[in-house]
């Protein structure tokens, strides 16, 4: 899912990381993992478009101008590329939603999540997801230039004897299509999680976390 027109960090899709653009990481993994038909790239860029082609990618049809706005969501993007495969005469019952700035993403993963999917007829998909660092019950809130406990219930409560709380690691979301369109919802009430380590999961939404990635990245594969 490759929109063009990235503000906070021109050129986001394409930019270079570690000599290659960072989208490359993404298809590289959808490919090595063996597990898709077709790997296909939604983009409303040319450029992109053109590189994704050059990683191994297909790029059959251009997103609409309504699906490449400030205000498209990832379920709208997809229910379109659904319905243009679908006009195609091809029909999937489980699809990958892999996010083009993920570097860190492993082909392992994917694949770990394809078996899911494939081998447990109850669950309506698998996403990656990480552990918080900090527990969120003790987080904090600034009102009036002064801080405080957000819940004050945990205020004395050891952080060992809180419950772990997780956040999506922002890399893919391997889903039952069916469930996905009657819902129009990555959240399905049947979603089962790969834990990741936090060396593997980085979400990019600017210049810092760009440049943690990268190290993260660094070592990773050093």
């Amino acid at each position: 899912m490759a929109r063009g027109g990235s503000k906070r960090i021109p050129n986001k899709n394409i930019k270079d990381f570690h000599g290659k653009p960072i989208i490359h990481y993404s298809i590289a993994a959808a490919l090595s993992s063996e597990c898709f038909e077709r790997v296909i790239v939604s983009t409303d860029s040319k450029k992109i478009a053109e590189i994704s082609l050059k990683e191994g990618a297909e790029v059959p049809f251009f997103r609409s101008e309504l699906n490449s706005n400030d205000t498209a969501t990832t379920p709208d993007a997809l229910i379109e590329v659904l319905e243009c495969l679908e006009k195609q005469g091809e029909k999937y019952e489980t699809f990958c939603c892999i996010y083009p700035t993920s570097p860190l993403i492993k082909s392992d993963v994917i694949k770990e999540a394809f078996e899911l999917c494939r081998d447990k007829d109850e669950i309506d998909g698998v996403i990656p997801v990480t552990v918080f660092s900090y527990p969120i019950q003790r987080s904090l809130r600034i009102k009036d230039d002064y801080v405080m406990m957000a819940d004050e219930r945990y205020i004395h409560t050891r952080s060992q004897d809180l419950e772990e709380c997780y956040h999506d690691a922002g890399q893919f979301y391997f889903l039952r299509t069916a469930a996905f369109k009657k819902s129009k919802n990555l959240w399905l009430p049947k979603i089962k999680p790969l834990i990741l380590p936090h060396l593997e999961v980085q979400d990019i939404d600017n210049q810092a976390d760009w440049e943690i990635a990268e190290l993260k990245y660094t070592i990773i594969n050093s």
